[in-house]
C-alpha cells in the first residue's frame, strides 16, 4: 500500500492533511492538539481562547469566534478547489474516491454551517455557538481519520523480569515521513515525550490514568530510498556510533548517538496555587501536593490538608539539568514539563487527582534577566482527570541556562526559606501577586431542602466557609426542622487575596451535620469560583455622576441602605398628566443627583394634534374607542396587554415574512413594477376571505389599562431576586469517578441561602462611618430579620399554552395542582377536557409559614378516568426570594390607582404608605406630599392627578395617584432606587422530572403574598373564563347575478345552470343550510328569498366561536373548541344524476368584512381580495348588513376569478331578542318571506312551441333573424324596382 510514497499524493489530499494538520503539544492544555485550519493547531487554539475569554470574562470574545469561524470557512472551501482539480488522479482506488467525496461533501456543508453560524455569533449566544464549534472539531477528527489502517501502528513496551508492565501506541501515521511538509506526521522525526499505561483492563478508568513512565523518543517511519533523511529532526550536536557496514545497506542506522554538545540549565518551578480541584475524600475535601516532573528528576511540593484550593506558594529548583542540541532549539522548543495533583492519604498510596502540562520560558546565558519577559508571570493551567477537568493550577516556570562562570549569572533566589514549613522557599516576590488584605463578610440566611445523608436526616447543620487558607463558620442549627435559619446573621473574616482579581482563589462553601459524639458529616459542598460580583467597591464622588454608578455597581448584589446622602442643586420634577392614554410610551431621561432639570411625560402635544384632527374632520383614522367599563374585567386588560406584548415583540423579531430594506432591492423598471405589483396582488389573494391577511387595517385599542405580561419567568427579569440574598447550590461532597455522567441537577442535595461581600480593608473613613450604623450587621445594613413569619400566598393560575399530549388521541385533560409545604391542594374535579391549551382562570389561597414552607410547586396533571393521573409538567418558584427582595414582588404595582372597577386596587397598603415604607427602609428624604398632586422624594418631584372617582363618579382628593407615580418610577431615587415589580403575568416553563430539559408546555400565573400580621387584603380577583354568549345569525339570501353558467341545452346547446346558495358557520360544516334550487337560469340570475339561522356562542374578547361537542361517540366528555368566527357563502349548480358542481365562494370574518356593494354593477371582484380600499364592517356593532358580494373561485392558473355575485342580508340578534321576534328558517312562518318572482321554465315544445320559439331561436339567433329579414326587404325593393322599370321606360319613351 506505500506504493509510490507519501511524496507522491495528489494536492487535494494534501489539503485534507493541512487542514486536519496538528500537533502534539503536551505543554498545552490538552495532550494532543489538532488543528482545523491550514495553521497547524489554529482553530483549535482559538477556541481555547475564546473558552479562556468567557472565563475570565474579557471583553468581545464573540470577535474572536467569529475570526475562528472564518478561517474555517476559507480552509473548507479551500480544500474543495484543490479537490475538483484532483478528482481524476488515477492511482486512486475506489475507497479513495468514495472517500474524497465524502469529505467534499462534509466540508462544503462545514463552510456553509461555518458561515452561517459566524452571522449568528452574538455576545449572549457566543456559549451555545461554542459547543457548536466543538462539534466541527469533532467532526474534523473524525474525517482524518482513514478509514483502513494500511501499516500497522507502533507499540513501545517497557519490561521488568520479562514481564510487560506498560506500554505505549503510536499512531503510523503520525511517524510517515514526506518531502512535502503539510503531509508529514506530526511526530515524525521529532523529538516527543510519551507516557506509558497499564496494558488491558489495568489501564481502564481512574487506575489507568496515572503515569508508569515517561519516555523521550525519537521515531521516523519512512520508505527505503527516504532514509537519508531519518535523521534530520534529531538536535544538532551528536556523532554518530555506527555498526560495520553489512548487507550492502547504504547507510544503516548508528548503534548510538554521542552528544558533544549538551547544555547545563536550572528549573524554577513557581508553584503558587490550585484552585477547584477533584474532592477525594468523602469530607468533600482533599489533602492535595503537585508532584513535578522535568527530564529525569520529580520533586514535590508540601501537603496542605482538608482543602480543594491550596495555595502552596512554593518553588522548586531543579539543578544541574543537562539537556542536549543547539541553543537556540532549546530555547525555541523546551522540554515540556508534566505535573501531576495527588491526594496524600494516611493508609495507603495517595490518589491521583489530575495532571497538567507546561512549557518553561527559558532564559539563556547571554540574555538579561529583565522585562518583558522575565520574569515569568503566574498562568492558568487546566488540571484533566481522565477527559474531564478537575481545575486549574496557577504557577509559572522558567528554564534557566547556567554559563561557564556557573550559578553565580543566575538571578538570586530572593526570600528567606519559610523555617516554620520547612526548607521550603517561597514564590519569588516579582512573581508571586501583590496581595492586599480583605474582608469577606458573610450573610448566614438559612438551608434549604436539605436531603438525607447515609440514610440519616439532617438535623444539626452548620456552614463552613474557607477561602485561601482562612474561613468562618456560621453558628449552629439546632433544629433543622423547626426552623432552618441562623441565629446569627452575619460573621467575617480577614484574608490575603491578590490584587489582581483574576487571581482570587474560589470561596468554598462547605455544609456539615453535627451528630452524636462529635462526629461530623458532610451534606453537600458549593465553590464559588468568582468573587467579583460580591466585590464592594466604595463610590468615587470625585466623578460627576456618582450615584448612576452606584446604581449601575448595585449588581455586585451588597444591600446598603446607608450611603452618602445627596445635596443637589436642584429638583428633577417627573410630570403625570391625568389623561395619559395608556398606549403612550413615557418620555423619561435618566438623570444623576447633582442634574438641575426637569422630566417630564407628557403627552399634551399629542392630544392637541388628535383635537385638530378631530375638528377638521378627517375620517382617515378612527376614534380610539370609550369602552362601557360596566362591560370590562380583568381578561379585558389581559388582552389588551398580550396585543401590546405582541407587538413590542414583532418588530424585534422581524419576521420571516417582513419585506426587504428598500436600498436592498435596487431600482425597478416601469413593466417590472407592475410585474411586482401583480405578484403581491396574487400573494394578498390567497383566501378569498377579506379583512383576514395583511391588507386588513390595524384595529384601534380602546383606552383599557394593562398588565405587563412577562414571556418568561420573573426570576429572569428581576436576576432571581438576588439583589442582596443569593442561593447557592449544595452538590454532593465526594465525587465519585462513577457520577462523571450524571448531571448537576442530580448532584443537588440542598441550598445555602446568603450573600458575600468582599471589600479592601480598611474602608475609606466617610464611608465606614456611614455603613457603621450597626458593626454587627457590617455592609449589609437594613436587612430584615429572619424569624418566622406567617403569609396568605395567592396563587391566580390563568392558563396553560402547548401542553404536551397526555393520551392516545393527542390530547390531554389537565387540571391544576398546587404543593406548598404541608398544603397539598388538587382541583381534580374542575379539570378541562381534551384541552392542549387550557384557560384555568382559578385563584388559590395557602396560609403558610416561611421558611420553612417557601417553595411553592404548581404542577399540571392529565385527569385519567381509570388508573393514577399523569404528570404533564410542573414549575417550581422560590417563594422567599421574592418576599424579601428590594424589588417588592409580594404584589405587582399596577399601573393606575383606581378604588373600583376592572382595575380595582387589590394591595392592602395604599401606595402613599409603600411610598412611605420604602422611605422609611432606605432612609430616604419623603415622601412630602403637597401642594395636591405634587410629592417630592430625596431630590425628585413627581406631580400628577390629585382627585378621584369613586363608584358614584364624585370626584374626591388624594394623593395616591402621585404616590403610585413615585413608585412606578423607584428606580430613579439616588442611591436606593430600584425597578418594582409592576402588576404583571409571568410565564414559565412546565418540566417533567422523566424528561429532564425537555419543555411539557408553558404556564401563565402571577403570586401575591400578603403578610399575617399586616392589614387583610380584600378579596381575590374574578379572574374565572368568561362565559360565552348566545347568539343569532339570521341571513337572508335574496338574489345572486352574473353566476357562470356551467349546464349545456341537450337540444338547443343553450348555456345555463340550476342555482343554489349554501352557507355555514365555520366549525359547524355539518348544520350548513341550502336554499331551493333556482332551475334553468340562462342569464346568471336567481331569485331566492330564503332565510338562514345560525345560533352560536361567541366570546367577544377574544373574538371566537365556541363549540363544544364529543369528539367520537366514545367520549367521556365534550370538547371545547374556539374557532373564528367566519361566514362562509357558496354558489353551486345542481346536478340530478351527477355530483352538484361548485361555481365560486366567499368567507367573511364577521368581525371585520367588507360592506356589500349597493347594486350588482358595483360589486367587484376586488372588493374579496383586498385590492381596493372598502369599510369594514363588523356585525356585532352594526347588527343589521345588506349588500352585494362576489363570489370567487380558482382558475386553472390557480388565479382568482369572479363566478358571481350574491345579494344578503345579515342580521345578529342575541338569543333573548331572537326568542323576542322569532322567524321561520326558509320561507316558514313566522314572518315568512315572499316566494320570488322566476320566470316560468316550462320548455315542453308541443305545450308551448311559440314560447320554445321565442327563447331557443330569437335569444340564439336574433341578429341573424334581423338580417335575413332586411336582405327580404332589400330583394322585394329590388324586384319591385325591376318590375315596374319596363312598363316606365315604355311610357317615357311613347310619351303617353
Amino acid at each position: 500500500m506505500l506504493g509510490d510514497g507519501p511524496s507522491e499524493r495528489p494536492q487535494a489530499t494534501r489539503s485534507l492533511l493541512s487542514l486536519m494538520s496538528g500537533e502534539e503539544t503536551f505543554g498545552g492544555q490538552r495532550g494532543l492538539q489538532l488543528s482545523i485550519t491550514p495553521s497547524p493547531g489554529s482553530q483549535e487554539e482559538g477556541l481555547n481562547d475564546v473558552q479562556e475569554m468567557i472565563k475570565t470574562e474579557k471583553s468581545y470574545p464573540e470577535r474572536r469566534l467569529r475570526g475562528v469561524l472564518e478561517e474555517l470557512s476559507c480552509g473548507c472551501y479551500r480544500f474543495l478547489s484543490l479537490a475538483d482539480k484532483d478528482q481524476s488522479h488515477s492511482s486512486r482506488t475506489r475507497l479513495d474516491r468514495e472517500r474524497l467525496k465524502s469529505c467534499m461533501r462534509e466540508l462544503e456543508s462545514m463552510g456553509h454551517q461555518a458561515r452561517t453560524l459566524r452571522a449568528q455569533v452574538k455576545r449572549h449566544t457566543v456559549r451555545d455557538k461554542l459547543r457548536l464549534c466543538q462539534n466541527f472539531l469533532q467532526k474534523l477528527r473524525f474525517l482524518a481519520d482513514e478509514p483502513q489502517h494500511s501499516i500497522p501502528d507502533v507499540f513501545i513496551w517497557m519490561m521488568s523480569n520479562n514481564k510487560r508492565v506498560a506500554y505505549a501506541r503510536v499512531p503510523s501515521k503520525d511517524l510517515l515521513f514526506s518531502i512535502v511538509d503539510e503531509e508529514t506526521g506530526k511526530d515524525c522525526a521529532k523529538v516527543k515525550t510519551l507516557f506509558l499505561k497499564l496494558p488491558g483492563k489495568k489501564g481502564f478508568g481512574s487506575a489507568g490514568w496515572a503515569v508508569q513512565a515517561k519516555l523521550e523518543f525519537y521515531l521516523w517511519l519512512g520508505l527505503s530510498k527516504q532514509r537519508k533523511d531519518f535523521l534530520c529532526g534529531l538536535p544538532c550536536g551528536f556523532e554518530e556510533v555506527k555498526a560495520a557496514q553489512g548487507l550492502g545497506l547504504h547507510s544503516f542506522p548508528p548503534v548510538s548517538l554521542v552528544y558533544t554538545k549538551k547544555q547545563a540549565f536550572q528549573l524554577r518551578a513557581h508553584m503558587y496555587q490550585a484552585r477547584s480541584l477533584f474532592a477525594a475524600d468523602s469530607s468533600g475535601l482533599s489533602d492535595p501536593f503537585a508532584r513535578v516532573f522535568f527530564i529525569n528528576q520529580s520533586q514535590c511540593t508540601e501537603v496542605l490538608n482538608e482543602t480543594l484550593c491550596p495555595t502552596w506558594d512554593q518553588m522548586l529548583v531543579f539543578d544541574n539539568l543537562e539537556l542536549y542540541g543547539e541553543a537556540h532549539e532549546l530555547r525555541d522548543d523546551p522540554p515540556i514539563i508534566v505535573i501531576e495533583i495527588y491526594d496524600q492519604d494516611t493508609m495507603g498510596k495517595a490518589d491521583f487527582m489530575g495532571r497538567t502540562f507546561a512549557k518553561p520560558l527559558v532564559k539563556m546565558a547571554d540574555e538579561a534577566y529583565c522585562p518583558p519577559r522575565f520574569p515569568p508571570q503566574l498562568e492558568y493551567y487546566q488540571i484533566y482527570r481522565g477527559n474531564a477537568t478537575a481545575g486549574d493550577l496557577l504557577a509559572a516556570f522558567e528554564l534557566l541556562q547556567i554559563g561557564p562562570t556557573g550559578k553565580a549569572d543566575l538571578p538570586p533566589i530572593d526570600g528567606p526559606v519559610d523555617m516554620d514549613r520547612g526548607p521550603i522557599m517561597p514564590v519569588p516576590v516579582g512573581i508571586r501577586p501583590v496581595l492586599s488584605k480583605y474582608r469577606v463578610e458573610v450573610l448566614f440566611w438559612g438551608l434549604r431542602d436539605l436531603k438525607r445523608v447515609n440514610l440519616a436526616q439532617v438535623d444539626r447543620p452548620r456552614v463552613d466557609i474557607e477561602c485561601a487558607g482562612k474561613g468562618v463558620q456560621s453558628s449552629l442549627i439546632h433544629n433543622y426542622k423547626k426552623n432552618p435559619n441562623f441565629n446569627t446573621l452575619v460573621k467575617w473574616f480577614e484574608v490575603d487575596l491578590p490584587e489582581n482579581e483574576l487571581l482570587h482563589p474560589p470561596l468554598n462553601i462547605r455544609v456539615v451535620d453535627c451528630r452524636a459524639f462529635g462526629r461530623y458529616t458532610l451534606v453537600g459542598s458549593h465553590a464559588v469560583s468568582s468573587l467579583r460580583r460580591f466585590i464592594y467597591r466604595p463610590p468615587d464622588r470625585s466623578a460627576p455622576s456618582w450615584n448612576t454608578s452606584v446604581r449601575l455597581l448595585q449588581h455586585c448584589h451588597v444591600l446598603r441602605n446607608g450611603g452618602p446622602s445627596s445635596h443637589p442643586t436642584g429638583e428633577v420634577v417627573v410630570n403625570m398628566e391625568p389623561e395619559v392614554p395608556v398606549k403612550k410610551l413615557e418620555t423619561m431621561v435618566k438623570l444623576d443627583a447633582t442634574s438641575d432639570a426637569v422630566v417630564k411625560v407628557d403627552v399634551a402635544e399629542e392630544e392637541k394634534e388628535k383635537k385638530k384632527k378631530k375638528k377638521k374632520g378627517t375620517a382617515e383614522e378612527p376614534e380610539e374607542e370609550e369602552p362601557d367599563e360596566s362591560m370590562l374585567d380583568w381578561w379585558s386588560k389581559y388582552f389588551a396587554s398580550i396585543d401590546t406584548m405582541k407587538e413590542v415583540r414583532s418588530p424585534a423579531g422581524g419576521g420571516e415574512h417582513s419585506d426587504p430594506p428598500a436600498s436592498l432591492k435596487g431600482p425597478t423598471k416601469g413593466k417590472d413594477k407592475a410585474r411586482a405589483a401583480k405578484e403581491e396582488k396574487k400573494k394578498k389573494t390567497q383566501s378569498p376571505g377579506p379583512g383576514q391577511g395583511p391588507e386588513a387595517p390595524e384595529k384601534k385599542k380602546p383606552k383599557i389599562d394593562e398588565l405587563k405580561v412577562y414571556p418568561k419567568e420573573l426570576e429572569s427579569e428581576f436576576d432571581n431576586f438576588e439583589d442582596w440574598l443569593h442561593t447557592f447550590n449544595l452538590l454532593r461532597g465526594k465525587t465519585g469517578d462513577d457520577e462523571d455522567g450524571s448531571t448537576e441537577e442530580e448532584r443537588i442535595v440542598g441550598r445555602f441561602k446568603g450573600s458575600l461581600c468582599v471589600y479592601k480593608v480598611p474602608l475609606p473613613d466617610d464611608v465606614s462611618r456611614e455603613a457603621g450604623y450597626d458593626p454587627t450587621y457590617g455592609m449589609f445594613q437594613g436587612i430584615p430579620s429572619n424569624d418566622p413569619i406567617n403569609v396568605l400566598v395567592r396563587v391566580y393560575i390563568v392558563r396553560a399554552t402547548d401542553l404536551h399530549p397526555a393520551d392516545i388521541n393527542g390530547k390531554a385533560d389537565p387540571y391544576i395542582a398546587i404543593r406548598l409545604g404541608k398544603t397539598d391542594i388538587r382541583d381534580k374535579e374542575n379539570y378541562i377536557s381534551k384541552q392542549l391549551n387550557p384557560v384555568f382562570g382559578k385563584s388559590f389561597d395557602i396560609e403558610a409559614s416561611f421558611p420553612m414552607e417557601s417553595m411553592l410547586t404548581v404542577a399540571v396533571y392529565d385527569w385519567d378516568l381509570v388508573g393514577t393521573d399523569d404528570l404533564i409538567g410542573e414549575t417550581k418558584i422560590d417563594l422567599e426570594n421574592r418576599f424579601y427582595s428590594k424589588h417588592r414582588a409580594t404584589c405587582g404595582i399596577a399601573q393606575t390607582y383606581s378604588i373600583h372597577g376592572y382595575n380595582i386596587w387589590r394591595d392592602p397598603m395604599k401606595p402613599s404608605q409603600i411610598l412611605t415604607r420604602l422611605c422609611k427602609d432606605g432612609k430616604v428624604d419623603g415622601p412630602h406630599f403637597g401642594p395636591p398632586g405634587r410629592v417630592k422624594v430625596a431630590n425628585r418631584v413627581f406631580t400628577g392627578p390629585s382627585e378621584i372617582e369613586d363608584e358614584n363618579g364624585q370626584r374626591k382628593p388624594t394623593d395616591e395617584h402621585v404616590a403610585l407615580s413615585a413608585l412606578r418610577h423607584w428606580e430613579d431615587i439616588p442611591r436606593v432606587g430600584c425597578h418594582l415589580v409592576p402588576e404583571h403575568v409571568e410565564t414559565r416553563p412546565l418540566l417533567n422530572p422523566d424528561k429532564p430539559g425537555i419543555e411539557q408546555g408553558r404556564l401563565e400565573l402571577w403570586v401575591d403574598m400578603f403578610p399575617m400580621d399586616m392589614p387583610a387584603p380584600g378579596t381575590p380577583l374574578d379572574i374565572s373564563p368568561r362565559k360565552p354568549k348566545k347568539y343569532e345569525l339570521r341571513v337572508i339570501v335574496w338574489n345572486t347575478d352574473e353566476v357562470v353558467l356551467e349546464d349545456d341545452d341537450f337540444f338547443t346547446g343553450e348555456k345555463s345552470s340550476d342555482i343554489f346558495v349554501r352557507g355555514w358557520l365555520k366549525g359547524q360544516q355539518e348544520d350548513k343550510q341550502d336554499t331551493d334550487v333556482h332551475y334553468h337560469s340562462l342569464t346568471g340570475e336567481g331569485n331566492f328569498n330564503w332565510r338562514y339561522l345560525f345560533p352560536f356562542d361567541y366570546l367577544a374578547a377574544e373574538e371566537k366561536i365556541v363549540i363544544s361537542k364529543k369528539e367520537s361517540m366514545f367520549s367521556w366528555d365534550e370538547t371545547e373548541y374556539k374557532i373564528p368566527a367566519r361566514l362562509t357563502l357558496q354558489i353551486w349548480d345542481a346536478d340530478h344524476f351527477s355530483a352538484d358542481d361548485f361555481l365560486g365562494a366567499i368567507e367573511l370574518d364577521l368581525n371585520r368584512f367588507p360592506r356589500g356593494a349597493k347594486t350588482a354593477k358595483q360589486c367587484t371582484m376586488e372588493m374579496a381580495t383586498g385590492e381596493v380600499d372598502v369599510p369594514l364592517v363588523s356585525i356585532f356593532k352594526q347588527k343589521r348588513v345588506k349588500g352585494w358580494w362576489p363570489l370567487l373561485a380558482r382558475n386553472e392558473n390557480d388565479e382568482f376569478e369572479l363566478t358571481g355575485k350574491v345579494e344578503a342580508e345579515l342580521h345578529l340578534l342575541t338569543a333573548e331578542e331572537a326568542e323576542k321576534n322569532p322567524v321561520g328558517l326558509a320561507r316558514n312562518e313566522p314572518d315568512p318571506l315572499e316566494k320570488p318572482n322566476r320566470p316560468d321554465t316550462s320548455f315542453i315544445w308541443f305545450l308551448n312551441p311559440l314560447k320554445c320559439a321565442r327563447y331557443f331561436l330569437w335569444h340564439t339567433c336574433r341578429w341573424l333573424l334581423l338580417r335575413l329579414l332586411l336582405l327580404l326587404l332589400l330583394l322585394l325593393l329590388l324586384a319591385l324596382f325591376l318590375y315596374s322599370v319596363p312598363g316606365y321606360l315604355v311610357k317615357k319613351i311613347l310619351r303617353a
